[in-house]
């Protein structure tokens, strides 16, 4: 029994000499030292990575909160997008009737109409179908919010999408539709099932598909595969044309006569024509008639003085005469 509590101590009594004679050793404090910086360097390298993780955590899931937030995304980037056809696959779909085009041959406009109630109506838009006449999910041509949904079996439904810039997309001769007015839809989203109308009864099954800008219809196929801020750019440079004529050509034409031609020829013969003309010979002639007149009536004065006449032609001392006469009667009567 005492064995083995000597045995117990002996055991007990040997890390503890072990330990000390390591420190002893000239090397135990420097590898103390060592490994400790390594330890605390290791601890600082993992915590900052922790911390580096978490922020980009962060920023990533306040990045995805504000894009989701309201969706804004959907509207500010329609005018980035592409406007696609409204059919999924455009290579299988053919126009039935094509889009009316005031700038367009007789010939064109002529198709482009629709006939319906014994009346004649411009194509505000183009019908699409598809070849083999099937029906087919109609697709938003750009994202947007819907606006308007309407039942109308003469137009055969209607579902309008508002973009940017008072820009609207139309799809008509619709049926099954799948959005509701104030739904956010995406580009290529499907929004309805082409169906059939009664004012176009011969297009069959069709979607009848509109652009619009500011209530103004415009020729999808003119912007089809362009950025949807080309619209916006084709009117701009349409209104520009239409001014342009009207202030720099009509309105200058209409001037330019009046200011530098008629009145300028209404004055010039009046100023330096007729009024020189008139003025001249009053001028230069009467003043020139007025001043050899004097001569002339010296002259007549020198002939009389020569003729022995006075002002009035009579003869000088013919007076005189008389009167010597009228005493001799005068004294022949008293005699």
């Amino acid at each position: 029994m005492i064995a083995e509590v000597i045995n117990m101590r002996e055991e007990e009594k040997k890390p503890t000499s072990t330990i000390r004679r390591i420190l002893k050793q000239r090397w135990a404090l420097s590898a103390i030292y060592i490994a400790s910086a390594a330890i605390i360097l290791a601890a600082a390298f993992l915590l900052q990575n922790s911390f580096d993780d978490s922020a980009k955590d962060g920023k990533e899931e306040s990045a995805e909160t504000g894009k989701n937030y309201g969706e804004p995304s959907v509207e500010v980037n329609s005018n980035l997008e592409t406007i696609k056809m409204p059919v999924a696959d455009a290579d299988k779909s053919v126009i039935k009737k094509q889009f009316y085009d005031v700038n367009a041959d007789e010939k064109a406009q002529e198709e482009a109409l629709v006939f319906y109630n014994n009346r004649y109506e411009q194509n505000k838009g183009i019908d699409i179908a598809m070849e083999d006449g099937k029906s087919f999910d109609v697709k938003a041509s750009l994202s947007g919010n819907v606006t308007k949904v309407q039942d109308d079996a003469l137009l055969g439904n209607l579902v309008e999408v508002e973009h940017e810039d008072g820009v609207v997309t139309r799809y008509q001769s619709v049926k099954d539709i799948k959005v509701a007015v104030g739904d956010k839809v995406k580009q290529g989203q499907a929004i309805a099932t082409a169906g059939k109308s009664q004012i176009n009864e011969e297009a069959g099954v069709h979607v009848h598909f509109e652009i619009r800008k500011d209530n103004i219809a415009l020729n999808p196929l003119d912007f089809v595969d362009k950025q949807a801020s080309a619209i916006q750019s084709a009117t701009e440079a349409e209104a520009d044309k239409e001014e342009t004529p009207a202030v720099e050509g009509s309105e200058a034409d209409k001037e330019t006569p009046a200011v530098e031609g008629s009145e300028t020829d209404k004055e010039t013969p009046a100023v330096e024509g007729s009024e020189a003309d008139k003025e001249t010979p009053a001028a230069e002639g009467s003043e020139a008639d007025k001043e050899e007149t004097p001569a002339v009536d010296e002259t007549d004065e020198s002939t009389d003085l020569e003729s022995g006449t006075d002002e009035e032609g009579s003869v000088p001392g013919e007076d005189t005469t008389e009167e010597s006469d009228s005493l001799k009667d005068s004294l022949n009567q008293s005699n």
